[in-house]
């Protein structure tokens, strides 16, 4: 299946992530080949899940009872709502790097496209964010969505002690001297790019700079590179470690990504490839399907949008 042409055109890293891998084996990754198979076998369906939903096709889209029933994230990060939305929001500011990355910041930490669109989006205008702060306090809860929790206690004896002076003080007046940090990078990977940017951020929000960075790689693959070490979460680890035991996380995605998994999706006829950060998130999203197999885990229902 060639990849959708408003998926195309939304995103600027294809090209990088499609054509022949390195073709490395599974063997010298991993020494359990029936946990690999399992692994790969979750991959494509739940891509064939996503190719019918896009196909337009009605359910059900499986015969699996756990991805029938539960809801899991899609294996390529780009292709879930909530980022596709962000992404085409933002689009318009592509060619102003300082502001799109403002904005993307601030998107992922509201996390809700309901409040961006009723808001607006910041500006490096401290009047125009006096404005924004007021419809955003004025908003009714929920303001901000689940997927992203910002860790309050961060902030709390700071000068912007609140979420919404952080996101309407304190971001525009740190993240131009971020972008320029970005700015100079060659396809830094994003475990060293969270490195630097934390000292000029001040403030450990690792996680958050770890969601806007893949942001930045698909839209200025310059900057950031996917396929290079990546921060792994604890929801990933369990099974990174089934995978091998011995290899850092954060490198073994790297060398998972070496290997050819045919998903027959395409990008200008050329297969797409799983990088470093798919890995991380197929890893979490097995680890789910592991747990719920087994009567354990969170339980949140699929919804046939």
């Amino acid at each position: 299946m060639e990849l959708p042409e408003n998926l195309k055109e939304l995103y600027r890293h294809w090209e990088g992530h499609a054509g022949a891998s390195s073709g490395v084996g599974t063997d010298s990754v991993t020494s359990d080949k029936e946990l690999f198979e399992r692994i790969t076998w979750f991959i494509n369906e739940r891509l064939e899940i996503w190719k019918k939903k896009t196909a337009g096709e009605k359910p059900p889209y499986t015969q699996d009872a756990i991805l029938s029933h539960y809801r899991f994230c899609n294996i390529f990060r780009e292709f879930d709502r909530q980022t596709i939305e962000l992404h085409t929001l933002l689009n318009p500011l592509r060619d102003n790097f300082p502001l799109w990355l403002l904005n993307m910041f601030y998107c992922r930490m509201i996390a809700r496209p309901e409040t961006i669109h009723a808001v607006g989006l910041l500006s490096f205008n401290a009047k125009e964010n006096e404005e924004l702060y007021k419809r955003l306090i004025a908003l009714p809860r929920p303001r901000y969505g689940t997927p992203y929790v910002f860790p309050i206690s961060v902030i709390q004896k700071s000068k912007t002690p609140t979420r919404e002076l952080f996101i309407t003080d304190f971001l525009p007046r740190v993240m131009e001297s971020v972008a320029k940090e970005i700015e100079t990078w060659e396809r830094v990977s994003v475990y060293e790019g969270v490195k630097k940017v934390i000292p000029i951020f001040d403030y450990n929000l690792n996680f958050l700079w770890t969601e806007a960075l893949i942001d930045v790689a698909y839209q200025f693959p310059q900057y950031t590179n996917l396929f290079e070490r990546f921060p792994v979460g604890p929801g990933a680890l369990p099974t990174l470690r089934r995978i091998n035991e011995e290899k850092e996380p954060s490198e073994l995605v790297v060398e998972l990504a070496k290997i050819n998994i045919d998903m027959y999706i395409t990008f200008n006829g050329k297969p797409l490839r799983l990088s470093a950060e798919n890995w991380e998130g197929v890893a979490c999203e097995f680890r789910k399907y592991t747990n719920l197999s087994a009567g354990r885990g969170r339980k949140r229902i699929f919804s046939h949008y």
